[in-house]
């Protein structure tokens, strides 16, 4: 607020020795009243006052657009009409604000003593007389007392403020990013302004001043609420340490920040203290439930004929902020269907080293019972930025193992369809997110972005002929691509629409089913089985309305739209289709946790199936957060 209010100062100051400065050039309007040509001071003339008014059951008059007529030099003709006043206006009003907005829009390009010197007010005509003036330039602009790193950094070159237009919001703006400047460099009370100001007709001259104030330095950040996250973490975190410089983009940056870690809520904004130059930053925070037990049970018709239903399961545990240092933990096993399981294990361990960096591990287990064995570590280093979202770099490796029968595949004469690989990468990820609230969001963005590009290794199976290898590259380049998109839109009172685009890209010389994307289930494509599909590059486009019956608490319906391709492996040709998932469902907070149920519908080609009741899909399960 004292920044804002010197700077508005500075500025009337400024505008004051403009004006009072003696006037050197002979068409440049003065103060003197008795120079000819001169604007006038007067506030311009009221319109005509309204008529009595008429009385009762007379015919009303219609209402008649005014013509607004503009007269000017003839030399400043063509200037007005580069702005496109109108020529008609509704009414008296209309017209004054039509010529206020014509005066401040001259004044703004440089011509600051432009006006309407005189308005006449007709029965069906507002006729006013516009001055338009000379452009006011710079003649230099130059540094005063303010280091030549600051000026930098904020914007200033004095060669773009030497012989150039003189625009009141560009000066308004490098002011700003001076001040925005020092705000972060441990001097939130510095003022700016002009300095050694000289008028020479209408050419302006000046030095740029910084008063700078006390320096001002952190003391220390206070937690206030019902948390037990620890101060230490947070200050780690945040970056605000004692005796640091005052930063007013950390304390900015700060509320975004903590709106990203799942396990606090922000009552309010960061309140700042200052005393003493020290400056003091008080969080206001509660702890959230956000330790996640989840169990859902699909149910799915039989794979063959008079084998009725098979179940599918997922269980899911997350702890997040352990021991209240932001540390988190992560297991889930789900069994995709009778032949198939996975296990996926988390770890993130943040501010590594007391540094800002986060430093994440993960291990991801795929076991197809009768074909094959995939186990996929990753080892991850994330910097989180308020500003800039999330940057990770990471690497990963992937090996694939199969289970053969020897004397079955000594028989093979062709590779079979999975292969036994190792994939090892490097790549970067890049996450952003807007959303104001991480678990029942209502509006916002979410983009996920990830390249990575690595070598792949074919590793010759003993059980088949060795032969079989002859023709296909044992080593090759391989490049993954993917992208996840979402943003939620508020509808009404209590709606949502999400909007969200999702999809991967495999590409490489030869690939095999073991190496491919799953596409199918409740996370990716509802209406199929969980990893019905495969593919080596989908995208998936989803629009889902929520209608909130609570703060936790809703239904929905869904529509997703998918598309893969599929290289051809072995003796099975290449496949494309176009798959689409349709269903409704709900979501409500219960004493045991959120129950959500789903029911849905796929149709596609190549899986030869139809939106049919025999083909829908059930699931259904509850998550508890404690």
């Amino acid at each position: 607020m004292y920044v804002r209010f010197f700077l508005r100062f500075g500025w009337l100051l400024g505008w004051a020795l403009l004006l009072g400065a003696p006037a050197a050039h002979a068409q440049t309007p003065t103060l003197d009243p008795a120079v000819p040509n001169q604007p006038g001071l007067a506030s311009p003339p009221l319109p005509p006052p309204a008529a009595a008014p008429r009385a009762a059951g007379a015919p009303k008059r219609p209402v008649h657009p005014r013509v607004l007529r503009l007269d000017a030099a003839p030399a400043d003709r063509a200037l007005l009409r580069r702005y496109k006043p109108r020529a008609s206006v509704p009414d008296s009003l209309s017209a004054l604000r039509e010529l206020r907005d014509l005066v401040l829009a001259l004044q703004g390009e440089s011509y600051l003593t432009a006006s309407a010197d005189e308005i006449k007010w007709g029965p069906d005509t507002v006729r006013a007389r516009i001055f338009v003036g000379e452009p006011f330039r710079w003649a230099y602009l130059r540094n005063g007392n303010l280091g030549d790193g600051l000026l930098t950094r904020a914007g200033y070159r004095e060669r773009f403020f030497r012989q150039a237009p003189f625009r009141p919001a560009e000066w308004a703006q490098l002011q700003e990013r001076v001040l925005a400047e020092a705000e972060n460099q441990g001097y939130p009370f510095a003022t700016v302004g002009l300095d050694s100001v000289r008028l020479e007709g209408n050419s302006i001259a000046g030095r740029v001043v910084l008063k700078r104030g006390r320096a001002i330095v952190f003391d220390s950040i206070q937690i206030v609420g019902a948390t037990k996250t620890r101060k230490r973490f947070l200050t780690k975190y945040l970056q605000i340490f004692p005796g640091q410089p005052y930063s007013q983009q950390r304390v900015q940056a700060a509320a975004q920040l903590l709106r990203q870690l799942p396990y606090l809520k922000l009552r309010a904004e960061p309140e700042v203290r200052f005393a003493r130059g020290r400056a003091r930053v008080y969080l206001l925070l509660d702890d959230r439930p956000s330790n996640q037990f989840d169990a859902i049970v699909g149910v799915l018709p039989g794979a063959g004929t008079g084998q009725g239903v098979q179940f599918t399961g997922d269980v899911t545990i997350n702890l997040r902020n352990l021991k209240g240092g932001g540390k988190q933990v992560g297991l889930q096993f789900r069994k995709v269907d009778a032949l198939s399981q996975l296990l996926d294990i988390q770890y993130v361990h943040p501010n590594f080293f007391g540094t800002p960096l986060e430093l994440a591990g993960s291990f991801n287990l795929y076991k197809q019972t009768d074909a094959f064995l995939t186990v996929r570590p990753r080892l991850q280093v994330t910097y989180p930025s308020a500003r800039a979202g999330r940057v990770t770099f990471f690497v990963e490796q992937r090996n694939s193992r199969l289970f053969t029968d020897s004397a079955a595949s000594r028989a093979l004469t062709v590779l079979p369809e999975n292969i036994d690989s190792q994939y090892t990468s490097y790549g970067l990820s890049y996450a952003w997110n807007t959303l104001d609230d991480l678990f029942f969001p209502h509006r916002g963005y979410l983009l996920n972005g990830q390249a990575a590009v690595g070598t792949k290794i074919i590793t010759r199976n003993p059980d088949l002929r060795s032969d079989l290898y002859d023709s296909l590259a044992l080593r090759s380049t391989q490049t993954t691509l993917a992208l996840r998109a979402e943003r939620y839109a508020p509808v009404g009172r209590a709606g949502v629409l999400l909007l969200r685009v999702r999809g991967e890209s495999l590409a490489n010389q030869r690939l095999f089913l073991n190496e491919m994307y799953r596409l199918g289930g409740l996370n990716s494509l509802r209406g199929f089985n969980e990893n019905q599909f495969y593919a080596s590059s989908y995208a998936v486009a989803t629009a889902e309305y929520r209608q909130f019956i609570g703060a936790e608490s809703y239904v929905f319906l869904f529509a997703d739209q998918a598309y893969f391709r599929r290289g051809a492996v072995a003796s099975q040709a290449a496949v494309t289709d176009q798959p689409t998932g349709l269903g409704a469902g709900l979501s409500f907070r219960t004493p045991a946790g959120l129950f959500q149920f789903v029911y849905s519908v796929g149709r596609s080609s190549s899986a030869n199936q139809s939106f049919a009741l025999g083909n829908s899909k059930i699931h259904f399960g509850i998550t508890n957060r404690f």
